[in-house]
């Protein structure tokens, strides 16, 4: 007899490639991307396709396929950008939803579709969302369940769930809130682990996640429960960004430390534990987007 094998899960058909996108520079917004290989290499400046931007977010859908959107040009917007398998920017697609920037964030949810939450728009900080199809198309706003705040961080967890946590309400807050498989964003859970802002996140192991930088790093269960504070590894800085790669590990990259614009990089094994400091590629930003594809 044969031996059976098992169907691939959503969470081992995708992730293999991560990119970084848009951002503050020295000199302004930017739109140069950088793609991230399945080794976890950073490779140099893509030249930029869609509109310079900063305070954007982004995430995977499709299962292999990711999106830029929203973002702050000297005004908000909600345009998007979709990024194929092979990981190519496309022009800009015009937005839905209200233009928002400072800070949102987004994460896929049942294995070929995502989300965008939080962030502020021209009245102060929100809480709505914006879910994404699984070809990429972005539907109108749904109004706010959990408190509206910016300088959020969001990744993927227990295979086809999401969490947005942390932020800015004033000052700062350590809540989450989970994100169903249909993509039901649930009410305020308690915060575990220092309260701070400007953090990233991404998923690891497949089916967890991890909240990092600004000082701390939590890590979040497959069911969608985030520890304790572990201590930081690497330079502590904020308004960075994160993604998968190689399958079930992950990246943090770029950042501000010190009044200045950072490039430098941080691996998390599939264990979840972050590595040193990598020298950064790249031109140096912040308030920058990533995910991955392929």
């Amino acid at each position: 007899m044969f031996p059976i094998i098992p169907a691939a899960s959503a969470a081992d058909s995708g992730n293999e490639e991560g990119i970084f996108g848009f951002g503050y520079g020295d000199s302004g917004g930017v739109g140069m991307t950088n793609l991230v290989s399945n080794s976890g290499v950073v490779a140099t400046d893509v030249t930029a396709v869609g509109t310079a931007r900063w305070g954007l977010a982004a995430c995977e859908y499709g299962g292999d396929k990711g999106i830029f959107g929203f973002g702050n040009t000297g005004s908000y917007t909600a345009a998007t950008n979709l990024v194929t398998s092979s990981g190519v920017v496309g022009s800009d697609v015009t937005g839905v939803g209200t233009g928002r920037g400072e800070g949102l964030a987004a994460c896929s949810f049942g294995g070929d579709k995502g989300i965008f939450g939080f962030g502020s728009d021209d009245t102060g900080r929100v809480g709505m969302t914006n879910l994404v199809s699984s070809s990429g198309v972005v539907a109108s706003d749904v109004s706010a369940v959990g408190t509206a705040r910016n300088s959020v961080a969001a990744c993927e967890y227990g295979e086809d769930k999401g969490i947005f946590g942390f932020g800015s309400i004033s000052p700062v807050t350590a809540i989450t809130n989970l994100v169903s498989n249909t993509g039901v964003v649930g009410s305020d859970v308690t915060g575990v682990g220092t309260a701070r802002n400007f953090l990233a996140a991404c998923g690891y192991g497949y089916d967890k996640g991890i909240f990092a930088f600004n000082g701390y790093t939590n890590l979040v269960s497959n069911a969608g429960v985030v520890a304790t504070d572990v201590t930081q590894v690497g330079t502590a800085r904020g308004r960075l960004a994160a993604t998968q790669y190689g399958g079930d590990r992950g990246i943090f990259g770029f950042g501000y430390v010190s009044s200045t614009n950072q490039s430098m990089t941080n691996l998390v094994s599939n264990a979840g534990v972050i590595a040193t400091d990598t020298t950064g590629v790249g031109t140096i930003r912040r308030e920058l987007g990533a995910c991955s594809f392929n």
